[in-house]
């Protein structure tokens, strides 16, 4: 336990991205594999065992599920209604409804992308964690081969143009409107704001679903935007 950094084999990647093909047909499956890898991420940074954690953006409750089954008391809180599990809270992950440092842990996967402002809702984030708490922030950057969505490829040619694309080739438009649902974010930016933000310490900075060997590419300008899939940040609240 502790600020341990993770050391993901390649079987794990592997694992991983078989389970990610079958997001579309097995939903399911997929994001309870994915919960489980994360859990097992997230508790070398931290022990949930009793502790209170809030799951931003995790409205279905994959995560809030797994999080439970190693004694944490989970919340989640979600913009969307239609989403939301039974338990979780209606809110804006801009404008997180808890008081100041009133949780030990604030988790979110893959909704920083998703946000107007994604920055205020890393401060946010940051906010509700007590002093000492942990922060855990996963999102997928614009540049990855997967973040347009599932709108991808074709979002290296614009967000609008990918958008149409996909409406040609599927008939309806995306879940994931460029600009409206769905906005630009990179890594060079999420780490940035990990090491000016004051009210945290940057712990760990990896890519999600990639090997250990491959975590020296973040420090690659340009290149790291399009070979990281998913980038986690693991932040410290200071005291």
């Amino acid at each position: 336990m502790g600020d341990t950094p993770v050391r993901a084999d390649l079987a794990r990647s592997l694992r991983l991205f078989r389970a990610f093909r079958s997001e579309q047909s097995d939903g399911d499956a997929y994001y309870t594999t994915l919960a489980a890898d994360t859990a097992a991420q997230l508790v070398r940074y931290a022990d949930l065992d009793g502790r209170t954690v809030l799951d931003v953006g995790g409205g279905p409750g994959y995560f809030a599920r797994e999080f439970r089954s190693r004694g944490a008391r989970c919340v989640c809180v979600d913009v969307n209604a239609g989403e939301l599990a039974g338990g979780g809270l209606l809110g804006s992950a801009m404008d997180l409804p808890f008081r100041d440092g009133s949780v030990d842990v604030c988790f979110s996967s893959n909704v920083l992308e998703h946000v107007p402002d994604p920055w205020r809702m890393a401060s946010e984030m940051a906010r509700v964690t007590r002093p000492g708490g942990l922060i855990f922030l996963a999102y997928t950057n614009w540049l990855s081969p997967w973040g347009g969505h599932e709108t991808s490829p074709w979002h290296y040619l614009g967000g609008e143009l990918a958008a149409r694309k996909y409406h040609e080739k599927h008939g309806k438009p995306p879940k994931n409107r460029y600009k409206e649902s769905l906005y630009p974010v990179s890594v060079a930016a999420g780490l940035r704001w990990a090491r000016t933000a004051t009210e945290v310490d940057l712990v760990d900075a990896l890519p999600r679903y990639l090997p250990w060997w491959y975590r020296p590419m973040l420090k690659v300008p340009l290149v790291r935007e399009f070979a990281t899939w998913n980038l986690v940040l693991v932040l410290r609240k200071r005291p």
